[in-house]
């Protein structure tokens, strides 16, 4: 049963690659934005959530929709006091901002909280596991983040298909100009997207957190992870992301089951094959 275990392990590991991944893409989608500091701002949020819990003895359930809020906020006015200012067609002075808001978001969670790794607390629900078959079992919470990554999917594949807010964004990722001629706001549109972006990254926030530790430092290791995801899934494809977060674990669970050490190096690995046998991902979509 081995075999099985260990896809099992790289299914689940990649539900939660695909959640740090889906805002990354969202945001890429509709703004053509690779947003730098994506991997500090879901560290941020893990942090919000672990305030709340610790400090003010807010509930977890009750954490995370307050940090949904805070989050969605924060990349509402992200957009409109700063990206807003920098985006065009040069690519290079976004991915400048965004990396210095990485290093100033690295460094305030530093003095802020210190180097010491933390951790979210659920109780029982961190050790809680079912079984599915004889002699195998899986743990609650990456099953629960499996299933959250693909209902979030299929919720913002909803709204984008299904809502005048997605036609929004569809039309402004197609063509901005003409966009604007039929009276949409460009401004909000984004705001609303680079909110909604941070908003989902608190649920990839709070499944890293329960399952392991994390300090300050960690934010451009999550970045890297999910912009492979991405890109094996095809940039702007939601879908794709899930895919692409899968394949990710997949890689790094059998890496691992050769070697401990291969882990790491093994979803770099997968990464390089899909570049490249398919430069544009397995499922390339000019949007989401």
């Amino acid at each position: 049963m081995s075999g099985l275990d260990t896809l099992i392990e790289g299914v689940l590991l990649g539900g939660v690659y695909a959640l740090f991944a889906l805002g990354l893409s969202l945001i890429f989608g509709i703004m053509r934005l690779v947003n730098l500091a994506h991997g500090d701002l879901i560290l941020l949020a893990a942090y919000l959530v672990l305030s709340a819990t610790t400090a003010l003895g807010v509930p977890l359930v009750a954490s995370t929709l307050l940090v949904v809020v805070v989050m969605f906020v924060l990349g509402f006015l992200l957009q409109r006091l700063v990206l807003e200012r920098v985006l065009g067609d040069d690519i290079l002075p976004p991915l400048l901002v965004t990396f210095g808001l990485s290093i100033v978001i690295q460094n305030g969670l530093l003095l802020t909280y210190g180097a010491d790794s933390r951790r979210i607390q659920a109780s029982a629900f961190e050790s809680m596991s079912i079984a599915i078959a004889p002699g195998v079992s899986v743990g609650l919470a990456p099953l629960l983040a499996l299933l959250t990554a693909i209902v979030a999917v299929a919720l913002m594949q909803l709204i984008f298909y299904q809502t005048s807010l997605g036609r929004a964004f569809r039309a402004t990722a197609d063509n901005p100009q003409i966009a604007q001629l039929m009276g949409i706001d460009e401004r909000s549109v984004y705001a609303i997207a680079v909110g909604l972006s941070l908003a989902v990254s608190v649920v990839a926030a709070i499944t890293f957190g329960i399952r392991a530790n994390f300090d300050p430092s960690i934010g451009p290791a999550r970045l890297l992870y999910a912009f492979e995801a991405v890109i094996i899934g095809g940039m702007g494809s939601l879908w794709g992301t899930l895919a692409g977060g899968i394949v990710l674990g997949l890689a790094q669970a059998i890496g691992a089951r050769i070697n401990p050490e291969w882990q790491i190096l093994a979803g770099h690995l997968a990464f390089l094959a899909v570049l490249m046998v398919r430069p544009r991902g397995l499922f390339p979509s000019g949007r989401p």
